[in-house]
């Protein structure tokens, strides 16, 4: 195997990325940002989800998709592989729980150290496969049992590649902070001790990184608000170069999980040295902005400081003082009424300003996991948001567009966060399903922010107005970072950034450096750590994909002209491709986040429905695919699919544009919004699904009472109703053996064995100070805002 370094290409061969699929087949992703290249199971036999290839492109397959044979394995991506220890058939081997690798790990006699059969553990491949050999592993880590407290978490982070451990270094430094701030910290910063900035999160929250503060003011003749917003000053105990910041590129973002949270810093600095605790002096950023009656920013300035948090809230809390000022809770915090009464004022305010300025709003549904000690699931209710949620959030909104207007005016490269356009071909169905429900959006060809914010209204009150809702957020494109100000549509800004957030965002902290730079008349230019791999992973389409081309070819050319000598250029121009390659980074590694955040919670969600098998409940269609209907359990919020084979004996027809099944015979349909009943009839663990039997109601018998109802499944068409699973990921037949009676022998010739065996292995499946104290000599005085020229967002 060639190295990366040494490829040349053929001039018929394109370089990519391997992505497998759980079925067997797989895609090279090209890095030329091309169409996707079709590998059948046998080109997939050879190489590994992840894998660096060369591919050569012979022709297209029966969907017209290109189709290519792999001819040279550039990079293997699997070193370590995740899975269940298991015995079949007298060999040992390793199914990993990453279903889009179709490979059983083949594991030596010796090989199997201190794992137990069933155990969850870490493989580390000794030899790949090829056409002709299965892959060989050993075990190096033993994770425990599948069923041990907090393992679907484990699991996930090694599948998705989240770092989960601090190097030593970086815990070195964290370590080596001070546990307070120090005297010489306060140079340069202005004094907010006086003022009773309070912070405003949820119950659970561990880690404080913003608190605010409102006043009435008067601006020149014009009645306004002063809206003080701290954001936690990381990058003061940050610096670029240092293991703690290569640390906080390497994972761009903290990893949020029921029970749990992977940070991208250490807990000294996100829990402790930088968090917005009560009562101690923290520092910060501050965005110190001034909101006429209208919502529009007559001023702002940033500015370091050194404030001190006079209270946490919870949202609940604040809620309970703002919608009852003569209940328990408002009387408990009597000296904070008139700052939450000012902040709810300026909410009202602001809010009514987004409504007029044309801004999506999504009234989506979010859940929460509730679990025992023990980490498993017990209910799964809905999250509940209140006035308090949106007037934090209107507040953070207002200091992060006050950000990207800074930096915009000030010409300083930085990461905005970018929502771009629908799609034409996205809008296009959008409009087809509106149609059919007689709506329609406005705009024409390009429709704006309040075409879609008019319709949102159209759509609030009608009973399907979940399932139009779902339909429109799935035309609108996936927000992404990049130096090029593209804009918010969703939010309807001409520029947006992200400022609010630089304990668990990196391009927050990038941001706060990209401020202070400006404030110091100096150039911040970014420089990319060597030890930290760039995670440049290209998107299925879009703009993100479009970047993250770029993103790789500036990066390669980058480490070229460093192989061979040449001096870096130096100017705007070339701080460009780094901010480029920064912004595909960071957005590739939410996507991360976000895949990991979804498996883990689909993993609980399956090991709770193990105890609800057989069982019937009410639930509506989310989405309509041409192989079934996805449904929403309607009590327990968990989703789940109903084969297409299980509507019964007619032939069903996916109308894309009318987003339903039709039955050629019957004239059947089943559409997005519909409610239906259905029995709980398998999961599958592994491969994280719920499936579903659809379930009939029958009307009156002969001679029978007219309000008698019989349930059957919609299976009873002559052939076997589908039976429910075994609580078990396997069947019976798959149980793993006692580690007595290997078969030496067969083991030794399994190493011979054929890519065919990811077909068994589809088999398997089956189976808190008061408010206005006095301090100290103060580190500087409190600057008034000053005013710039008023800017309508």
């Amino acid at each position: 195997m060639r190295k990366a370094k040494d490829l040349v290409p053929r001039e018929a061969d394109r370089l990519g990325t391997v992505q497998g699929h759980r079925d067997g087949f797989g895609f090279v992703i090209p890095d030329d940002g091309g169409e996707d290249i079709f590998l059948s199971e046998r080109e997939m036999s050879r190489v590994m989800h992840g894998d660096r290839v060369n591919v050569k492109v012979l022709g297209t397959d029966r969907r017209g998709r290109p189709e290519g044979q792999i001819v040279e394995v550039v990079l293997h991506a699997n070193k370590v592989v995740i899975g269940r220890l298991l015995n079949e058939n007298g060999v040992l081997i390793v199914a990993p729980e990453d279903n889009r690798i179709g490979h059983d790990i083949l594991i030596p006699p010796k090989g199997q150290g201190q794992a137990k059969l069933g155990q969850v553990v870490s493989v580390e491949i000794i030899d790949y496969p090829d056409s002709y050999r299965q892959a060989l592993g050993r075990v190096v880590e033993v994770l425990g049992e599948i069923d041990d407290p907090g393992m679907e978490i484990e699991i996930a982070v090694r599948k998705y590649g989240v770092p989960h451990e601090f190097s030593a270094a970086a815990m070195k430094e964290a370590a080596a902070l001070p546990d307070s701030v120090q005297q010489e910290d306060l140079e340069g910063r202005v004094d907010l001790r006086d003022i009773p900035l309070v912070t405003i999160d949820g119950a659970d929250a561990r880690d404080f990184d913003d608190a605010v503060y409102c006043e009435p003011i008067m601006h020149g003749k014009t009645k306004a608000w002063r809206l003080i917003v701290g954001i936690a000053d990381v990058s003061h105990y940050v610096k670029p170069g240092h293991p703690l910041d290569d640390e906080g590129l390497l994972r761009a973002t903290s990893v949020y999980f029921p029970r749990r949270v992977i940070p991208m810093l250490p807990e000294k600095i996100s829990n402790g040295l930088c968090s917005l605790n009560p009562n101690v002096d923290r520092l910060c950023m501050v965005c110190d902005a001034v909101v006429d009656n209208n919502g529009i920013v007559l001023a702002y300035q940033f500015y370091p400081a050194v404030m001190h948090s006079a209270q946490r809230f919870t949202y609940d809390t604040v809620w309970e003082i703002l919608s009852n000022s003569k209940g328990p809770e408002a009387a408990r915090f009597s000296e904070f009424s008139p700052l939450l009464g000012n902040l709810y004022a300026l909410y009202k305010i602001l809010l009514s300003a987004r409504e007029k300025r044309g801004a999506i709003e999504f009234e989506t549904t979010e859940t929460q996991i509730i679990s025992n000690e023990l980490g498993k699931i017990l209910r799964i209710e809905p999250r509940l948001r209140n006035e308090a949620h949106r007037l934090i959030e209107e507040c953070m909104l207002t200091a992060n567009v006050c950000a990207a207007d800074f930096i915009d005016k000030n010409k300083h490269l930085s990461l905005y966060r970018v929502h771009g356009e629908p799609s034409e071909e996205k809008l296009m169905t959008l409009r087809q399903v509106l149609r059919t429900s007689s709506l329609s959006l406005g705009g024409g060809e390009k429709p704006k922010p309040r075409d879609y914010a008019k319709l949102m209204r159209e759509i609030k009150d009608r009973p399907d107005a979940n399932m139009l809702q779902s339909v429109v957020l799935r035309s609108m494109q996936q927000a992404m970072y990049q130096p090029d100000n593209e804009g918010h549509f969703g939010l309807a800004y001409p520029a947006y950034s992200h400022f609010t957030s630089p304990i668990r965002r990196y391009p927050d902290l990038l941001t706060h450096r990209v401020i202070k730079s400006i404030l110091q008349k100096k150039a911040y230019v970014p420089a990319l750590s060597p030890t930290v791999p760039l995670n440049l992973t290209l998107p299925r389409k879009g703009k993100g994909r479009e970047n993250a081309v770029n993103a790789k070819k500036s990066h390669s050319d980058a480490k070229a002209n460093t192989a061979k000598g040449t001096k870096t250029p130096k100017g705007a121009n070339a701080a460009l491709p780094i901010w480029g390659q920064l912004g595909v980074h960071c957005s590739s590694n939410e996507r991360r986040a976000d895949e990991a955040s979804r498996d883990v919670e689909a993993w609980l969600k399956c090991y709770y429905m193990r105890d609800h098998l057989g069982q019937e409940y009410a639930g509506t269609v989310t989405s309509v695919a041409n192989f079934g209907l996805f449904i929403q359990l309607e009590n327990l919020f968990v989703e789940g699919m109903v084969h297409v084979t299980e509507l019964g004996g007619d032939y069903f027809q996916f109308d894309e544009a009318r987003q339903e099944l039709r039955g050629e015979r019957t004239g059947i349909r089943y559409r997005l919004g519909d409610r239906l009943h259905v029995l709980v009839s398998r999961v599958d663990l592994d491969a994280r699904k719920i499936e579903f039997s659809l379930v009939k109601s029958i009307g009156a018998e002969v001679g029978g009472s007219s309000s008698r109802r019989q349930l059957i499944l919609a299976t009873d068409t002559g052939r076997p109703n589908k039976k429910a699973a075994s609580k078990k990921s396997r069947p019976e037949s798959k149980v793993p053996q006692k580690p007595s009676g290997i078969n030496v022998n067969a083991a030794k010739s399994a190493g011979n064995l054929s890519a065919n065996q990811s077909k068994s292995k589809a088999s398997r499946k089956n189976g808190k100070s008061k408010p206005g104290r006095s301090v100290g000599k103060p580190a500087g005085s409190k600057p008034p805002v000053r005013s710039t020229n008023a800017r309508r967002k």
